[in-house]
Formats: C-alpha cells, structure tokens, sequence
C-alpha cells in the first residue's frame, strides 16, 4: 500500500528522536557502555560466500573486540546485541542500546556482490546520512533488507520499504546530532583497519541504515570485507585475519575513549607525552612565548591525517595549530594563558564542532 510521503515523515520523525534524552544523562556517568552488534543471526544469515556466513563471522570478531575492551578497559561496558546464533529484529538492536544507555554503538557486518559481478575487496565505514551514490544505496538495500525476515515489517516500520529508492528520502531530512562524533570514530576506525590490518581502503562513508536511524547515541556500521571475494572471504575466516581485524576495531575504540574522557574531565591529568607541532603548511604559534608557561587552546577536530591551512574540513576557522598523539593530528584554535579568557571563543567553535572544548599545554606538552 502506498503511502503519503509527508505521512511517512510525521510518524517516523518523532520516532528518529527515541533515546536522545536519555543518552544525555547516561553521559553524565562515568562508566562508558558499548554496544557490539554483530549483524544478521538465526534465520538470517546475511551475506553468503563460498564457503562461509556473514553471520558467524562478525560474530565472532565482535566476540574478540569485546574480550579485548573487557580485559583493557575496567572502566568500560560491553553489551552484545547478540552473543550466539540468534534472530534479532533490527528494530530491536537500538532499542538493546538505548537500555544499556550506551555512549557509542558499533554494527559490523561483511559486504557482498551478486555472484555474476566480480568482486572487489576492501573494508568500508559507514555514518548515518543519505546516500551519495548508487553502490552506497546498494549496500544500505541489502543490509537493510533484514526486515524482511520479520512478520508485519510494513506496519512496524511505518511502510519503510527497503528495495524502493523513495523510502530513503527521510534521511535527506534527518539532523543527527551525533554526527560528528559518529565521524569521529569512523574516521579512526577506518585508519586503523587501513593502516593496521594493511586492507583495502573503501573510505569512509554515508548511507541510510535502519539500524543507525534508531540510534541515540554516535553510531557506525563496519564492512569488513568482501565475502564474494574468494581471497577475503578466505582471510575473513581466518584466526589470523579476524584477530587483526579485531586489534584495529579496539585500538580505534580505545583512541576515542581517550578522547571522550578527556571532553568529560575523567582523563588523568599531568599525561605530558603529547608534544604540540606546528607545520609549514599550518599557521604556527609562537612557541618563544609559551614554551616556559601554561598555555590553554581549544581542541575542535581529530584525525589520521594532516590538513594543510584553509582546509575546508576546518569550516572557515583560520591560525589553526596541531599536536600528535600517536598516530593522531589533533587540531586547535585560538590561545590564551587565562582559561576562562577562551570560553567565549570556545561557544563560537562549537558553533562549527559541537563537541570543541579547552586543552592545556605546559611547557610546550599536553597535560589535561
């Protein structure tokens, strides 16, 4: 049955709104709750290669990513949407989330082609957001095509039909207020499993999945891998490839935890390892005049790689300074030797980076 499209959008709008309230608070707390969500399950066994299902394999790379967090992380809990061989409603998954109040939700599934395409190979991060092009709306069709496997699925999910191009266009008017920290993970998590686990780089991505829509709190879906493609189907189910593929989900989970304490004034401070950088291709501060006193900047942007001055990533703002962390840039703007000199310029960068906030340097290093 056909359905008016403003309709659509009146219903499922305050539905997009579920668990953001709630999410709010449970940040407020210090103990910090994963979500892992191994896609398909049960009936559903999702992608199919030759000689294995996507169900079971990123079941049990999420088994090794929480194994990982557990042992590293006292501070950290770990939900599983699914820990065995079971059927889970998609509509179920983030409401699983919103329950545990989670503070960052983690879909992982495996890619496929038709049989009669050949196959390409590489690992692919998704965010919440309209499709921009065709082979990304493909991907969303098919993992989005789950509901099928449920019983009333039109009237559940208010006529969201996943093979019709025209259902998506509710996500052409969504505003996810996570979509900068959900960028944020995904762009780390994309570096590692790049640069870590040495795949084939499919970039960073957006499309319209259900199971990203419902969720209240920073988001992504995985693809980890092509299992129509014999070669990585083949390294999918191996011990080996599953735990590299596992250590890169963790170390990127662990470079935004530390991040997250560090907005939420959990982080330790006198950490002084992290020595600020300035570059040619950035504007650089005067270190003669800090390099001896205390120095407060504003922290708005974090990522694998450097941008050179008057980036676009950088929205307009102009001086801006970087310090590494890692295999981290992370980017600053402004400086002051009075903390609370700053806050008025910090409300006009979280204009442009919701989550900018005040870092301090001592002697030329980071401590808070």
């Amino acid at each position: 049955m056909k359905r008016d499209k403003s309709y659509v959008l009146a219903i499922l709008i305050p539905f997009l709104l579920m668990g953001f309230v709630e999410t709010s608070i449970a940040q407020r707390n210090q103990t910090f709750t994963v979500v892992l969500d191994p896609g398909h399950g049960g009936r559903d066994p999702g992608a199919v290669g030759a000689i294995s299902k996507e169900k079971d394999i990123v079941l049990s790379i999420a088994k090794k990513v929480g194994k990982k967090i557990n042992a590293n992380h006292s501070d950290v809990k770990v939900v599983y949407t699914r820990s065995t061989d079971k059927f889970v409603p998609l509509i179920e998954r983030p409401r699983i989330a919103h329950k545990a109040k989670a503070q960052l939700f983690i879909s992982l599934h495996c890619n496929a082609l038709d049989r009669r395409r050949t196959s390409p190979q590489g690992v692919e991060t998704y965010i919440l957001g309209l499709h921009r092009s065709d082979d990304n709306l493909e991907v969303a069709k098919k993992e989005n095509s789950v509901i099928e496997y449920e019983e009333n699925y039109e009237t559940k999910y208010q006529g969201f039909n996943p093979n019709e191009p025209e259902s998506y266009i509710i996500f052409e008017f969504m505003s996810n207020k996570f979509l900068e920290q959900s960028l944020d993970f995904a762009t780390l998590t994309q570096h590692e499993l790049v640069n870590g686990a040495k795949r084939t780089n499919r970039n960073v991505r957006q499309a319209g999945f259900l199971v990203l829509r419902e969720t209240g709190m920073p988001s992504v879906l995985i693809e980890l891998g092509y299992i129509s493609n014999r070669a990585e189907e083949k390294y999918l189910n191996s011990e080996q490839g599953q735990n590299t593929l596992a250590n890169s989900i963790y170390n990127a989970f662990t470079e935004y935890k530390k991040e997250y304490d560090k907005r939420n004034k959990y982080a330790i401070s006198g950490n002084a390892d992290q020595e600020a950088t300035s570059d040619s291709n950035l504007y650089a501060s005067d270190s003669s005049d800090s390099s001896s006193q205390t120095e407060y900047k504003i922290q708005f942007l974090t990522a694998p790689r450097k941008y050179n001055a008057g980036s676009r990533v950088f929205k307009g703002l102009d001086n801006v300074e970087y310090y590494i962390d890692g295999n981290t840039y992370k980017y600053t703007y402004g400086s002051s030797k009075d903390e609370q000199s700053l806050y008025p310029l910090l409300r006009e960068v979280k204009t442009k980076f919701r989550d900018a906030f005040i870092v301090e340097f001592r002697n030329g290093r980071r401590i808070k």
